[in-house]
């Protein structure tokens, strides 16, 4: 029987690679294992080849990997942790690439936690699915021809970190990428940390080099597929219709008893120019937070309190409430229930760049604190990465674009926000991208507290899939529309030169 699989390995150190090696070499499916290390020094292991790189995920790797296969399919083991297939995993893995025709495959997998197997379900891959930190596990099934052409589409680019996904965005063009809903092996995880410790990795400061290198293969790519934005943006006007007041504090809420005081407090506290209020929807609270914004409301006029009649919504919901108010002001700026504005300048400074810049969305950069208010890392979050040029393209990358976020109420009104509550702000902004510039503020000017009690702190993995589905469903959408966007464009200009 032909042995149709070639296995690249990487090699840190013998602890779980001798294991692994052992149990692919009793599949009878791989011919070969190639070791991928960074360290030269590192000791051979008995009929496994080797190539020695820079970088595991670097494109020069992949081209080496590419090179190497020689066999219908390379196997991919990402991640340098113990692995244990599962009953004829290989066999099936196999079986779905021919019938399929998939150019990769990926599957579940089990999490091994003291001793326990732990199911671990992955989501489907989607034309929006191009934020560099998807999770396909730790195994690729690749047809070695589909690699190599990837490869090659990839470009030129040094891509000494984004080389993966590089590859992986350009064969998503040419081939289908394939979920098998079955848990096919185990692993340990590598990362073990809460849900809301890892959300800000891609913002980190110190992975700044990566994300420059990340965003210039997904810029490639969204070329490449017809849905890249220019910066030719039109001018939101602004100064257009009356409204009550300027600016608009908006803070959705549910049983934030323990923050919301602060939050409120923040927002009374600021002393622009111009006249502003709060809008506070509280959506059915019931540990006090609900009493707490009456006695606010009954002492200053500027707090606006409104429970909504509807009791099917969710932030974004909450949110339409609010700009559809008519005490709304000109911006509506957003708070959120456990967060506080860093001084009584924000909205001043908010305000400010709209009037300057005539954009349709303002983002600022925000600080990271504990619940005490202390800094906590990775500190301030700048969002560096968003260019006026390339933000927009960027954007769909990413998981977030930054706070507080703030909108022109008109576009708000016009486009409505989704009735999630979770990535209606995202839905936002890459809604107004597409036409309207976005005004950055790049020095800190809001405070975003991390404790036990936010969303997001520790998700399950059905929910954080769930979220992650969302958001790709979002990129999905939009780079849908973009790509409607520019063959319309594309073909008003043909007919203008035919004229």
């Amino acid at each position: 029987m032909n042995k149709p699989i070639t296995a690249f390995l990487p090699y840190t150190g013998e602890e779980f690679t001798r294991a692994t090696v052992d149990q692919l070499r009793s599949t009878g499916l791989v011919k070969r294992i190639v070791l991928v290390c960074t360290d030269p020094s590192l000791p051979p292991i008995a009929e496994c080849g080797r190539i020695t790189v820079p970088s595991l995920h670097a494109r020069a790797t992949m081209l080496r990997i590419a090179e190497r296969a020689g066999t219908p399919y390379a196997l991919l083991l990402l991640h340098d942790t113990p692995i244990d297939l599962g009953q004829f995993a290989l066999d099936r893995f196999l079986s779905v690439a021919a019938a399929t025709r998939a150019g990769m495959l990926y599957a579940d997998y089990y999490d091994l936690k003291g001793g326990r197997r732990l199911p671990h379900p992955v989501i489907e891959y989607q034309l929006g699915s191009i934020r560099d930190d998807f999770n396909f596990g730790s195994l690729l099934l690749v047809e070695s021809a589909a690699l190599a052409e990837a490869v090659r589409a990839a470009g030129n680019d040094d891509h000494p970190f984004a080389g993966l996904f590089a590859v992986r965005l350009a064969l998503s063009r040419r081939r289908a990428i394939v979920r098998i809903g079955e848990f096919l092996y185990s692993k340990i995880e590598a990362d073990v940390r809460r849900s809301g410790e890892k959300l800000f990795d891609y913002v980190d400061p110190r992975n700044r080099q990566v994300q420059i290198d990340m965003e210039r293969a997904v810029t490639r790519h969204l070329n490449a597929i017809g849905a890249s934005l220019k910066a030719d943006f039109k001018p939101a006007n602004i100064r257009h219709g009356a409204f009550p007041v300027e600016a608009t504090v908006v803070i959705p809420v549910r049983n934030r008893a323990r923050t919301i005081a602060d939050a409120v407090q923040s927002v009374l506290r600021q002393t622009p120019s111009f006249p502003f209020n709060l809008i506070v929807v509280d959506n059915h609270s019931t540990d006090g937070t609900t009493e707490i914004l009456r006695s606010f409301a009954s002492q200053d006029d500027r707090v606006i309190h409104l429970i909504p009649v509807r009791e099917d919504l969710g932030i974004g919901g909450c949110w339409n409430e609010a700009v559809h108010d008519p005490r709304c002001g000109r911006f509506a700026v957003q708070l959120d229930s456990d967060d506080l504005y860093i001084d009584e300048t924000t909205l001043q400074q908010i305000v400010g760049v709209f009037h300057r810049e005539r954009c349709a969305m303002v983002i600022g950069a925000y600080q990271m604190t504990n619940f005490d208010l202390q800094e906590i890392p990775p500190g301030i979050i700048d969002h560096k990465e968003w260019t006026p040029d390339n933000g927009p393209n960027n954007a769909l990358r990413i998981n977030g674009l930054g706070a507080p976020r703030a909108f022109f109420t008109p576009i708000l009104r016009e486009i409505k926000i989704p009735n999630v509550s979770y990535g209606e702000d995202y839905a936002l902004g890459l809604a107004i991208s597409r036409d309207y510039r976005i005004g950055r503020i790049y020095e800190p000017i809001y405070l975003c507290r991390r404790w036990e009690g936010n969303s997001d702190a520790d998700l399950d993995i059905a929910k954080l899939n769930g979220f992650n589905f969302y958001k790709d469903t979002l990129r999905t959408l939009e780079i849908l529309t973009r790509q409607q966007k520019n063959a319309g464009a594309r073909r008003h200009r043909k007919k203008g030169r035919a004229r």
